[in-house]
């Protein structure tokens, strides 16, 4: 009679998480950074409703995994130019991948998380 060569994982060990999966697309891990670019225009309303929607989102769905950039193209101009920014305001989700640029005032919360890889269309 053979024995079961079945391998068991002592409590309280984790499988290591490769690279790989800290960035797929979707992933819910609490490992994963989010790494966001928001280019606006002034104290424009839209500029100032993104800025409050987006601070929102991050708060209510990123708990702190999150580091977002508020960039004012008025004052620099170059950073918009370097990243083909065409319209505003334009938010780029930079880390995980895929790269991803939603734009507008992101007022339409269901629309922002499935940007963001953190809700999968309905």
């Amino acid at each position: 009679m053979k024995k079961s060569t079945k391998k068991t994982r002592s409590a309280g060990k984790r499988k290591p998480i490769s690279p790989g999966e800290m960035e797929r697309p979707g992933s819910h891990s609490l490992e994963v950074k989010y790494v966001l670019r928001l280019y606006i225009n002034g104290s424009t309303l839209k500029s100032t409703l993104a800025v409050e929607n987006i601070k929102q989102v991050c708060e209510q769905h990123l708990n702190g995994r999150y580091d977002l950039e508020i960039i004012d193209i008025c004052l620099q101009a170059n950073l918009a130019r370097d990243e083909q920014i065409v319209a505003v305001p334009t938010l780029i989700k930079r880390l995980p991948r895929p790269l991803r640029r939603l734009i507008g005032d992101l007022s339409d919360q269901n629309k922002v998380l499935f940007g963001l890889d953190l809700k999968i269309r309905e």
